[in-house]
Protein backbone atom coordinates (compact mmCIF):
# COMPACT_ATOMS: atom_id res chain seq x y z
CA UNK A 1 0.00 0.00 0.00
CA UNK A 2 3.32 2.50 1.03
CA UNK A 3 4.41 1.71 -2.05
CA UNK A 4 1.55 2.06 -4.38
CA UNK A 5 1.43 5.79 -2.29
CA UNK A 6 5.01 6.57 -3.16
CA UNK A 7 5.01 5.57 -6.94
CA UNK A 8 1.58 7.86 -7.55
CA UNK A 9 3.23 10.39 -5.79
CA UNK A 10 6.52 10.12 -6.96
CA UNK A 11 4.86 9.93 -10.98
CA UNK A 12 2.23 12.94 -10.48
CA UNK A 13 5.27 15.28 -9.13
CA UNK A 14 7.80 14.49 -11.72
CA UNK A 15 5.12 15.60 -14.16
CA UNK A 16 3.95 18.60 -12.78
CA UNK A 17 7.63 19.27 -12.16
CA UNK A 18 8.50 18.64 -15.97
CA UNK A 19 5.91 20.51 -17.10
CA UNK A 20 5.91 23.87 -15.11
CA UNK A 21 10.07 23.97 -16.20
CA UNK A 22 8.97 23.27 -19.74
CA UNK A 23 6.41 26.24 -19.43
CA UNK A 24 9.30 28.64 -17.96
CA UNK A 25 11.70 27.60 -20.61
CA UNK A 26 9.62 27.47 -23.68
CA UNK A 27 7.76 30.75 -22.97
CA UNK A 28 4.59 32.40 -21.90
CA UNK A 29 2.47 31.63 -24.89
CA UNK A 30 3.55 27.68 -24.43
CA UNK A 31 3.33 27.95 -20.30
CA UNK A 32 -0.04 29.02 -21.23
CA UNK A 33 -0.79 26.31 -23.16
CA UNK A 34 0.73 23.65 -21.27
CA UNK A 35 -0.97 25.75 -17.81
CA UNK A 36 -4.16 24.26 -19.17
CA UNK A 37 -3.54 20.33 -19.89
CA UNK A 38 -4.50 17.99 -17.29
CA UNK A 39 -0.79 17.75 -15.25
CA UNK A 40 -2.87 17.11 -12.44
CA UNK A 41 -6.23 15.51 -13.59
CA UNK A 42 -4.45 12.84 -16.02
CA UNK A 43 -2.11 11.45 -13.54
CA UNK A 44 -5.05 11.19 -11.29
CA UNK A 45 -7.50 9.61 -13.52
CA UNK A 46 -5.01 7.44 -15.15
CA UNK A 47 -4.64 5.48 -11.44
CA UNK A 48 -8.58 5.83 -10.65
CA UNK A 49 -9.78 4.37 -14.03
CA UNK A 50 -7.11 1.28 -13.43
CA UNK A 51 -9.19 0.87 -9.45
CA UNK A 52 -12.57 1.86 -9.76
CA UNK A 53 -15.38 0.66 -11.87
CA UNK A 54 -16.41 2.90 -15.07
CA UNK A 55 -19.28 4.21 -13.06
CA UNK A 56 -16.85 5.25 -10.31
CA UNK A 57 -15.01 7.21 -13.28
CA UNK A 58 -17.20 8.60 -14.92
CA UNK A 59 -18.82 10.41 -11.55
CA UNK A 60 -14.99 10.92 -10.44
CA UNK A 61 -15.18 12.74 -14.10
CA UNK A 62 -18.49 14.63 -13.72
CA UNK A 63 -17.07 15.98 -10.37
CA UNK A 64 -14.33 17.48 -12.06
CA UNK A 65 -16.17 19.13 -14.53
CA UNK A 66 -18.31 20.51 -11.76
CA UNK A 67 -15.32 21.61 -9.65
CA UNK A 68 -14.25 23.86 -12.70
CA UNK A 69 -16.72 26.05 -12.66
CA UNK A 70 -15.79 26.61 -8.66
CA UNK A 71 -11.99 27.30 -10.47
CA UNK A 72 -12.90 29.55 -12.42
CA UNK A 73 -14.93 31.38 -9.28
CA UNK A 74 -11.75 31.02 -7.62
CA UNK A 75 -9.72 32.69 -10.09
CA UNK A 76 -11.74 35.77 -10.29
CA UNK A 77 -11.95 35.68 -6.60
CA UNK A 78 -8.15 35.98 -6.53
CA UNK A 79 -7.72 38.69 -9.48
CA UNK A 80 -10.79 40.81 -6.96
CA UNK A 81 -9.46 40.30 -3.63
CA UNK A 82 -5.58 40.46 -4.61
CA UNK A 83 -6.02 44.06 -4.79
CA UNK A 84 -7.15 44.87 -1.68
CA UNK A 85 -5.59 41.80 0.72
CA UNK A 86 -2.25 40.06 0.58
CA UNK A 87 -0.84 36.98 -0.68
CA UNK A 88 -1.92 34.32 2.23
CA UNK A 89 -5.09 36.30 3.13
CA UNK A 90 -6.46 36.73 -0.76
CA UNK A 91 -5.13 32.75 -1.64
CA UNK A 92 -6.73 31.62 1.89
CA UNK A 93 -10.22 33.26 0.94
CA UNK A 94 -10.09 32.43 -2.82
CA UNK A 95 -9.67 28.31 -2.01
CA UNK A 96 -12.29 28.76 0.51
CA UNK A 97 -14.69 30.18 -2.33
CA UNK A 98 -13.72 27.36 -3.94
CA UNK A 99 -14.41 24.89 -1.35
CA UNK A 100 -18.17 26.37 -1.06
CA UNK A 101 -18.33 26.80 -5.23
CA UNK A 102 -17.50 23.11 -5.62
CA UNK A 103 -19.94 22.36 -2.75
CA UNK A 104 -22.21 23.89 -4.76
CA UNK A 105 -21.71 22.69 -7.93
CA UNK A 106 -21.89 19.26 -7.00
CA UNK A 107 -25.33 19.34 -5.77
CA UNK A 108 -26.99 20.50 -9.25
CA UNK A 109 -29.21 18.73 -11.05
CA UNK A 110 -28.28 16.97 -14.93
CA UNK A 111 -25.00 15.60 -16.43
CA UNK A 112 -22.34 17.02 -18.62
CA UNK A 113 -24.31 18.93 -20.92
CA UNK A 114 -26.16 21.20 -17.83
CA UNK A 115 -22.41 21.34 -16.40
CA UNK A 116 -20.73 22.68 -19.61
CA UNK A 117 -23.29 25.12 -20.33
CA UNK A 118 -22.96 26.71 -16.91
CA UNK A 119 -19.27 26.93 -17.26
CA UNK A 120 -19.68 28.55 -20.34
CA UNK A 121 -21.76 31.69 -19.04
CA UNK A 122 -19.58 31.69 -16.06
CA UNK A 123 -16.40 31.97 -18.27
CA UNK A 124 -18.07 34.29 -21.01
CA UNK A 125 -19.06 36.94 -17.37
CA UNK A 126 -15.41 36.58 -16.26
CA UNK A 127 -13.79 37.33 -19.15
CA UNK A 128 -15.97 40.37 -20.03
CA UNK A 129 -14.84 41.36 -16.80
CA UNK A 130 -11.28 40.89 -16.44
CA UNK A 131 -11.25 42.48 -20.06
CA UNK A 132 -12.85 45.46 -18.52
CA UNK A 133 -10.04 45.86 -16.04
CA UNK A 134 -7.30 45.05 -18.58
CA UNK A 135 -5.78 42.22 -16.98
CA UNK A 136 -5.63 40.23 -20.51
CA UNK A 137 -3.54 42.35 -22.39
CA UNK A 138 -0.82 42.90 -20.24
CA UNK A 139 2.34 41.22 -21.04
CA UNK A 140 4.53 39.69 -17.79
CA UNK A 141 7.04 37.46 -17.38
CA UNK A 142 8.49 35.74 -14.40
CA UNK A 143 10.99 32.99 -13.63
CA UNK A 144 9.95 30.06 -11.42
CA UNK A 145 12.60 28.64 -9.10
CA UNK A 146 13.17 25.02 -8.55
CA UNK A 147 12.21 25.28 -5.31
CA UNK A 148 8.49 26.95 -6.62
CA UNK A 149 8.35 23.22 -9.06
CA UNK A 150 9.17 20.86 -6.15
CA UNK A 151 6.48 22.47 -4.08
CA UNK A 152 4.13 22.69 -6.70
CA UNK A 153 4.99 18.96 -7.79
CA UNK A 154 4.65 17.43 -4.28
CA UNK A 155 1.58 19.28 -3.33
CA UNK A 156 -0.09 18.28 -6.80
CA UNK A 157 1.25 14.46 -5.96
CA UNK A 158 -0.45 14.97 -2.41
CA UNK A 159 -4.03 15.71 -4.43
CA UNK A 160 -3.65 12.79 -6.80
CA UNK A 161 -2.76 10.27 -3.72
CA UNK A 162 -5.76 11.75 -1.71
CA UNK A 163 -8.23 11.37 -4.42
CA UNK A 164 -6.91 7.92 -5.42
CA UNK A 165 -6.42 6.27 -2.32
CA UNK A 166 -7.49 8.18 1.04
CA UNK A 167 -11.00 8.97 -0.81
CA UNK A 168 -11.87 5.18 -2.44
CA UNK A 169 -14.79 4.62 -0.47
CA UNK A 170 -16.08 8.39 -0.87
CA UNK A 171 -18.81 9.53 -3.07
CA UNK A 172 -16.85 9.39 -6.65
CA UNK A 173 -17.96 12.61 -7.04
CA UNK A 174 -16.18 13.81 -4.25
CA UNK A 175 -13.20 12.15 -5.50
CA UNK A 176 -13.39 14.05 -9.05
CA UNK A 177 -13.58 17.28 -6.92
CA UNK A 178 -10.87 16.69 -4.94
CA UNK A 179 -8.65 15.57 -8.17
CA UNK A 180 -9.69 19.09 -9.43
CA UNK A 181 -8.57 21.34 -6.14
CA UNK A 182 -6.55 24.18 -8.19
CA UNK A 183 -3.54 23.11 -6.24
CA UNK A 184 -1.27 24.56 -9.18
CA UNK A 185 -3.02 27.94 -9.53
CA UNK A 186 -2.93 28.43 -5.64
CA UNK A 187 0.64 27.83 -5.26
CA UNK A 188 1.41 29.77 -8.72
CA UNK A 189 -0.20 32.63 -7.03
CA UNK A 190 1.12 32.54 -3.97
CA UNK A 191 4.49 32.55 -5.12
CA UNK A 192 4.10 34.89 -7.86
CA UNK A 193 2.24 38.05 -5.35
CA UNK A 194 5.09 37.05 -3.13
CA UNK A 195 7.93 37.25 -5.02
CA UNK A 196 7.26 39.43 -7.73
CA UNK A 197 4.54 41.38 -6.92
CA UNK A 198 0.47 41.51 -6.59
CA UNK A 199 -0.22 42.48 -10.27
CA UNK A 200 1.67 39.79 -11.95
CA UNK A 201 -0.19 37.35 -10.07
CA UNK A 202 -2.97 39.01 -10.43
CA UNK A 203 -2.23 38.77 -14.31
CA UNK A 204 -1.41 35.25 -14.50
CA UNK A 205 -4.33 34.39 -12.71
CA UNK A 206 -6.85 35.82 -15.03
CA UNK A 207 -5.05 34.46 -17.83
CA UNK A 208 -5.16 30.83 -16.78
CA UNK A 209 -8.93 30.51 -17.30
CA UNK A 210 -9.34 29.98 -21.03
CA UNK A 211 -6.75 27.56 -20.59
CA UNK A 212 -9.24 25.67 -18.23
CA UNK A 213 -10.62 24.45 -21.55
CA UNK A 214 -8.63 21.98 -22.16
CA UNK A 215 -9.33 20.38 -18.73
CA UNK A 216 -12.92 20.84 -19.58
CA UNK A 217 -12.80 19.21 -22.18
CA UNK A 218 -10.77 16.03 -20.66
CA UNK A 219 -13.55 15.64 -18.17
CA UNK A 220 -16.43 16.28 -20.24
CA UNK A 221 -15.01 13.78 -22.79
CA UNK A 222 -14.23 10.97 -19.80
CA UNK A 223 -17.54 11.14 -18.44
CA UNK A 224 -19.23 10.89 -21.21
CA UNK A 225 -17.48 7.88 -22.97
CA UNK A 226 -15.94 5.63 -20.09
CA UNK A 227 -19.18 3.63 -19.77
CA UNK A 228 -19.65 3.50 -23.00
CA UNK A 229 -15.93 2.87 -24.43
CA UNK A 230 -12.93 0.72 -23.34
CA UNK A 231 -11.94 2.73 -20.22
CA UNK A 232 -8.37 3.13 -21.20
CA UNK A 233 -9.58 4.41 -25.06
CA UNK A 234 -11.82 6.84 -23.21
CA UNK A 235 -8.85 8.13 -20.70
CA UNK A 236 -6.50 8.27 -23.65
CA UNK A 237 -9.28 9.79 -26.15
CA UNK A 238 -10.28 12.45 -23.77
CA UNK A 239 -6.46 13.48 -22.75
CA UNK A 240 -5.99 13.68 -26.64
CA UNK A 241 -9.23 15.82 -27.11
CA UNK A 242 -7.72 17.77 -24.59
CA UNK A 243 -4.23 17.89 -25.79
CA UNK A 244 -5.83 18.97 -28.96
CA UNK A 245 -7.80 21.75 -27.48
CA UNK A 246 -4.52 23.46 -26.17
CA UNK A 247 -2.97 23.15 -29.47
CA UNK A 248 -5.85 25.31 -30.85
CA UNK A 249 -5.95 27.99 -27.90
CA UNK A 250 -1.97 28.11 -28.45
CA UNK A 251 -2.49 28.70 -32.31
CA UNK A 252 -5.03 31.08 -31.39
CA UNK A 253 -2.62 33.12 -29.40
CA UNK A 254 -0.24 32.89 -31.92
CA UNK A 255 -2.44 34.58 -34.41
CA UNK A 256 -3.57 37.41 -32.02
CA UNK A 257 0.15 38.04 -31.39
CA UNK A 258 0.57 38.23 -35.13
CA UNK A 259 -2.24 40.52 -35.43
CA UNK A 260 -0.76 43.14 -32.71
CA UNK A 261 2.65 42.95 -34.74
CA UNK A 262 1.48 43.68 -37.92
CA UNK A 263 -1.16 46.44 -36.51
CA UNK A 264 1.55 48.29 -34.28
CA UNK A 265 2.66 51.41 -35.68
Amino acid sequence: MLSLIFVKWFSTTLVVICVSLAAVRLGPKIGGVLAGTPIVLGPGFFFMIREQSDPFVADAALGSLHAMLATLIFCLSYVLLAKRRGAVVSVACSALIWVLAAAIADQLPGGVFLALALFGVTLLFSRVYINSIGLSSKAISAPVRWGDLLIRGVLAGAVVCLATILLVNFDPAISGIVLSFPIGMLTIALTLHQRYGVEIARVTLANTQLGMLSLVAFSAVLSASVEFLPSSFAFWFSLFLSLLVSTFLWLLSRLESGRKVVCKP
